[in-house]
């Protein structure tokens, strides 16, 4: 018997490719993990909790402004714990531990990748790839979250490009 819909888990998975920017040049970037709002603007903050930098276990805290100035209940957050690290393969995964989003059981791997694609300045470009395997989100279907994970990738790799092409 197929258990019911509502109770499997969610999995999805998205790309951003950067045309620009070396693989070794993104992955020091996303492996900055109490930093995130150095590369994701709608974050307001990000910072450390507990545990030791760049270590599994590390636990960081992440918020957005409000979304309206008046009323501070509609400020996004979310604990997440680094789970693994691995500056050879340029990979992380995390999970989400405590948030008010309505996420549960989420657990995220993030990879940087190099492409043989090469830009006009012969720089070879990366692409990183998203996965997410989590619990239904109340009020979500499950392309909400593909269209959540692909803008806020996307936003991110812009973001990334923009600054590694600045320095």
């Amino acid at each position: 018997m197929q258990e019911p819909a509502e109770s499997r888990k969610w999995e999805r998975k998205t790309t951003a490719v950067l045309k620009a920017s070396a693989a070794e040049k993104v992955w020091p970037l996303l492996a900055d993990f109490c930093n995130l709002h150095k590369i994701f603007p709608k974050l307001a903050t990000c910072y450390q909790v507990e545990g030791v930098s760049g270590q599994p276990g590390l636990i960081r805290y992440c918020e957005t402004p409000p979304t309206n100035p008046a009323d501070e209940s509609t400020v996004k957050w979310v604990k997440e714990k680094l789970l693994m690290i691995d500056p050879i393969k340029w990979c992380i995964s995390y999970e989400i531990i405590e948030n008010n989003m309505g996420f549960h059981s989420y657990v995220a791997t993030m990879q940087v990748v190099p492409t043989n694609d090469i830009d006009q300045d012969g720089v070879y470009g990366c692409k990183i790839d998203w996965s997410v395997v989590c619990d239904p989100v109340d009020g979500w279907r499950s392309e909400n979250l593909q269209e959540f994970l692909e803008s806020n990738l996307q936003l991110v790799a812009k973001t990334m490009e923009h600054a590694l092409l600045s320095t």
